[in-house]
């Protein structure tokens, strides 16, 4: 029988990658391609959909080369949350005071828009329950809000169309305005069944958005998956090399698509507390440049600081918690490039790890095991260091932006042992951040026993060990550790109509590739770890209030 295949395309924040992938969820071949990232000012950060599309282009070409395009039954795109401005003619619009047409996306990490987040939250209106009671900034109506209060005559009153980087993909290769319930549940507060509330859009000074049946932020919703138009236009398969009409799913926001490619995997055999119990004991976490939290429920539950509950936002008809760290992988990349020790450590981990890509964090683990005591955990090293991870401000469960970073127990001496102890502490920090997240949603119904992890963090063995000893949890480990595109795939796969359902394709195309247990010898370590965590968080507020004082 001849082998079918699906494409999957994600677009992440500093790559465009695609992969082709087999029926029963098997990477046949991946292909990826840097995209560019432009700071016009300080948290404002742009990108180029028309540099995205050629990208896409490139790396889908690459990776069904030497396979019959008929063999192609269908794709599916995934992306970050970012905001893409198209005018009429659905040509780009600048969005940023230098009027540059090609740089018109607002990146999900853009956080220009903070004021207008925090007026949307003090409006307290009543679609804010569905974001856990705060707006971020990385939500789309602050930013359509910066926009049209900052270039109005630029931007805002040339702007046709507002699409979430998922839905342009998918709008680029089929022609179809048909938005995902993806991206519009959980970044711009549309509610099915009810849809559109004109209500907010009018009390936040949108109401130009209402315009037309809401045509500029889309008037027709589906389900992640549906297949869109008649699939892939003539234009769109000439520059992917694709067949015109081949199926094309309704997009995912990249880190929901992780979640479809871990969290319905078949865990039969693995002795997991998952294991004959519903999916909504599952977690799925998707851990690259930042950090996203998915957990899904059968009815809705309400978590204080957690974005959701989203109807059918990543499985259909299901509701979506998601909560999150803003910098997780940039955070890592920040604290340890940043040392004094930081050019030692790359001469040592290039002579260790000579041909590996990831050899400082290679050779960091292993460092911090030449440190600990043949007989004590690399994790008790971290006893009196300890970080408060928000560099890039909270966005679960505290919702708050503002938050900084905090760094207590530092020495005068700045050594690679210096420096490995301080990625150690941000490790256990971030791990921390996650155990407050899953006491959040637990206080809200949410019941977890088993977590799932991928991205690019997930390759990372200490993290992974850490994050496990930490929640107490055992972690889920893909087979094939590129899950995001695995997710986009389940998409083209529910498109072409070879799977009935979302379910049936996420068990059939995810499989578990490791189990990672806790150390159950460290549970004190890590209930005392977390009290001083938990007091930082207090304690930065506490100075705040000081400082605030007139």
């Amino acid at each position: 029988m001849t082998e079918v295949y699906y494409v999957g395309v994600d677009v992440g924040t500093g790559s465009v990658r695609a992969a082709l992938v087999t029926r029963a969820g098997l990477l046949k071949s991946t292909a990826e391609e840097p995209i560019s990232i432009w700071e016009p000012q300080t948290d404002h950060y742009v990108q180029s959909s028309t540099e995205i599309w050629d990208k896409c282009c490139t790396v889908v070409k690459r990776v069904t080369q030497g396979v019959d395009s008929s063999q192609v039954r269908g794709m599916g795109f995934d992306a970050t949350c970012s905001l893409v401005v198209l005018d009429q003619s659905f040509q780009p619009v600048p969005v940023s005071q230098d009027g540059d047409r090609q740089r018109n996306v607002v990146m999900w990490m853009d956080h220009r828009a903070e004021e207008q987040a925090t007026r949307i939250t003090d409006a307290g209106h009543r679609v804010l329950s569905r974001v856990g009671g705060v707006m971020s900034p990385e939500m789309q109506p602050p930013k359509l809000l910066w926009l049209k209060e900052n270039l109005r005559e630029r931007c805002w009153n040339k702007a046709a169309h507002f699409f979430d980087l998922p839905d342009f993909l998918s709008w680029k290769a089929t022609g179809s305005l048909t938005r995902s319930l993806c991206t519009l549940v959980c970044k711009w507060t549309y509610c099915p069944p009810e849809g559109w509330d004109a209500g907010f859009w009018t009390s936040v000074g949108l109401e130009d958005l209402l315009e037309n049946n809401f045509s500029k932020i889309g008037s027709e919703t589906c389900s992640p998956g549906s297949p869109l138009a008649d699939g892939l236009t003539q234009e769109a398969a000439a520059h992917l090399g694709l067949e015109p009409g081949t199926a094309v799913g309704a997009s995912l926001i990249d880190a929901h698509a992780g979640g479809l490619g871990v969290i319905g995997a078949d865990v039969k055999g693995f002795h997991l507390p998952c294991e004959d119990q519903p999916i909504t004991s599952r977690m799925a976490m998707i851990c690259g440049t930042s950090t996203c939290h998915m957990a899904i429920s059968e009815q809705p539950l309400f978590v204080p600081g957690v974005w959701g509950p989203c109807l059918s936002a990543m499985v259909p008809g299901m509701w979506l918690n998601e909560g999150g760290q803003s910098a997780t992988g940039r955070l890592m990349d920040h604290m340890v490039k940043g040392h004094a020790s930081y050019i030692q450590l790359q001469e040592q981990a290039r002579q260790r790890f000579p041909f590996n890509g990831e050899n400082i964090y290679n050779y960091l683990n292993s460092h911090l095991s030449s440190m600990a005591d043949s007989r004590s955990a690399v994790d008790l090293l971290g006893s009196s260091l300890h970080v408060w991870p928000d560099f890039h401000g909270n966005r679960s469960p505290l919702a708050d932006p503002t938050l900084k970073g905090m760094v207590i127990g530092l020495p005068l001496s700045q050594t690679l042992d210096d420096l490995a102890l301080l990625y150690l502490a941000t490790l256990q920090a971030l791990a921390l951040g996650t155990l407050h997240i899953l006491e959040a949603m637990k206080d809200a119904g949410h019941d977890i026993t088993t977590l799932f992890l991928c991205g690019g963090l997930s390759k990372n063995p200490l993290y992974v060990q850490i994050h496990a000893n930490a929640t107490g949890l055992p972690v889920v480990l893909p087979d094939q550790m590129e899950a995001v595109l695995v997710g986009a795939a389940v998409l083209g796969a529910c498109a072409s109509q070879d799977y009935c359902t979302i379910q049936e394709a996420m068990e059939r195309m995810g499989k578990v590739g490791k189990v990672v247990q806790p150390d159950s010898e460290l549970q004190s370590f890590y209930e005392r770890k977390n009290k001083v965590f938990l007091r930082l968080f207090a304690h930065q507020r506490e100075y705040q209030a000081l400082m605030n004082q007139t």
